[in-house]
């Protein structure tokens, strides 16, 4: 038994669950893990997120309670070990939109629709004080994950960045660098919940904020829409985000120029994200979503407004090809104990 189960284990104790059944629920890209808690009739989830990981506890709690705060279905926190990193949870159950989609389609649009409201609520409540508000510049820096891990595993080699960056950052700039409002950076059909049983905005659980940060306000619903695990039917994707752009007041045709800068910006920074996964943590399964995510991302460059971008990014970026991708695979790492 390693000494993190036995921490685990420990707190669990003290906190009146040391003897539930417990059940591996889920995982992911981080370090972080979820064990699900049965105690009789009663469930709860444990959050185990080690300290050092880009995944704190503390911003967890915090957002959360901002998240209920202003009538959303966040988790409600039952008990905490923020030094070792141990949250108990509510458990919103199962019903993860890519779930209840796979068995119902006919549900999508309106579960995305539901997903839109939410976000609405979210960005017309004031956002919690002290969170991170980056640059566009910084945002531009940040999709060069795509040439130091995607294009170095595909070429072997890693391109000059400057001109990818200073054109990201100009596109960035003129389209999408208004006023900040809150994101939770991961908002799609694996980390949002269907709860009939609630009203409202109350319907959608939420899961996996604790990244989130001041951002532009297209940026949440291009997560929702340009997912890198599930395709959105075209239909639903252009009539969610027609009602976002009404409900929230903006141009139609000046907020979709906005979600195709923040698509490419997003969709580089994935491909970067999972060439590393395979390269350092020896995770080869987010290999497969590449090429839907570059088709994503091939959709936006061709907006008028990435022009130039697309230029850049023609001239850097390979395709992910069968060939492409057989060869990052076998540059993986030995997966992790």
């Amino acid at each position: 038994m390693t000494r993190r189960v036995d921490a685990s284990n420990a707190f669990l104790a003290a906190n009146g669950w040391g003897q539930a059944v417990r059940q591996f629920l889920a995982g992911d890209a981080s370090d972080r893990s979820y064990d699900r808690l049965t105690r009789g009739d009663e469930t709860a989830v444990l959050m185990d997120a080690p300290p050092g990981s880009a995944d704190d506890t503390g911003a967890f709690v915090s957002v959360a309670a901002h998240l209920r705060g202003i009538g959303l279905s966040a988790p409600e926190v039952l008990a905490q070990d923020l030094a070792q990193g141990f949250l108990l949870i509510e458990d919103l159950g199962d019903a993860l939109f890519a779930r209840v989609l796979e068995t119902s389609a006919q549900q999508e649009a309106g579960l995305y629709h539901a997903a839109a409201d939410v976000l609405v609520r979210v960005q017309a409540q004031p956002a919690p004080v002290g969170l991170p508000d980056l640059t566009a510049a910084d945002w531009a820096q940040a999709a060069v994950f795509a040439l130091d891990w995607y294009v170095y595993a595909a070429t072997g080699h890693r391109p000059d960045p400057a001109r990818f960056v200073q054109t990201l950052t100009d596109a960035l700039t003129t389209h999408a660098d208004g006023p900040r409002v809150l994101i939770l950076r991961d908002y799609h059909a694996e980390n949002l919940l269907h709860l009939p049983h609630r009203t409202g905005v109350a319907a959608v659980g939420l899961l996996d904020f604790q990244l989130a940060q001041m951002g532009q306000p297209g940026y949440d619903l291009v997560s929702l829409l340009q997912d890198a695990r599930r395709d959105v039917s075209p239909e639903v994707a252009a009539s969610v985000t027609a009602y976002f752009a009404d409900a929230t007041g903006r141009d139609l045709p000046g907020f979709e120029a906005s979600c195709a800068v923040l698509g490419a910006q997003r969709s580089l920074r994935i491909l970067g994200i999972f060439a590393r996964l395979c390269l350092v943590g020896g995770k080869p399964g987010y290999l497969k979503l590449m090429p839907r995510v570059w088709r994503q991302l091939q959709i936006n460059l061709s907006h008028p407004a990435l022009a130039d971008l697309r230029a850049v990014c023609d001239g850097l970026l390979p395709a992910p090809t069968d060939t492409v991708l057989q060869k990052i695979g076998d540059q993986c790492a030995s997966p992790t104990p």
